[in-house]
């Protein structure tokens, strides 16, 4: 296997492997390489951006915890999960751009969780802009939100910047073939 592909958590190389498939791209060693190199770099810059908006990484969400999350999939997608309210939660969802197979972002404005979000897990929705996603490889909430309003905005930035991050590693490293 290439040597990206081998950087990759081993939790994590078989979901990529997966992924190859309805990605759209050649099914070769080189595609899967190129593939992994990407989710590497989007797990990196989540890392970073995390940090930068002093977010801290839980294991779980409960259901029922008024504070939002912003969650990495297994696939590389985002997940952004806003804080409780008495209508529910504004979620986006943003898929990696590669996957042929669910939508590349959609919102709901009233969602609702199934039941808590754990890390290694597959997000379920009882109303939502998706009905399950890949498994949450890491859940970051925002240390000290004043408000849910400023917890929104601060996940909804988040959301935008990383969903460009994103976009830009796969025209880099994916290339002509993305």
């Amino acid at each position: 296997m290439g040597e990206h592909f081998e950087q990759i958590p081993q939790s994590i190389q078989g979901h990529i492997k997966d992924i190859l498939k309805t990605s759209g791209l050649p099914d070769t060693e080189e595609s899967l390489d190129a593939m992994s190199e990407a989710w590497l770099k989007k797990k990196e810059a989540f890392e970073t951006e995390i940090g930068e908006l002093d977010m801290e990484e839980v294991d779980t969400l409960a259901r029922d915890d008024t504070h939002g999350a912003l969650v990495l999939t297994y696939s590389g997608s985002l997940v952004n999960i806003g804080p409780l309210s008495e209508n529910g939660r504004k979620v986006e969802y943003v898929s990696i751009g590669l996957r042929q197979d669910v939508p590349e972002s959609a919102t709901e404005d009233n969602a609702s969780l199934a039941g808590d979000v754990y890390k290694d897990e597959e997000i379920e929705f009882d109303m939502g802009p998706v009905q399950v996603t890949s498994a949450a490889y890491k859940i970051a909430l925002c240390k000290n939100p004043k408000n849910a309003k400023q917890e929104t905005r601060s996940l909804s930035k988040a959301t935008m910047i990383l969903s460009n991050k994103f976009s830009d590693i796969n025209k880099t490293v994916i290339g002509s073939e993305y």
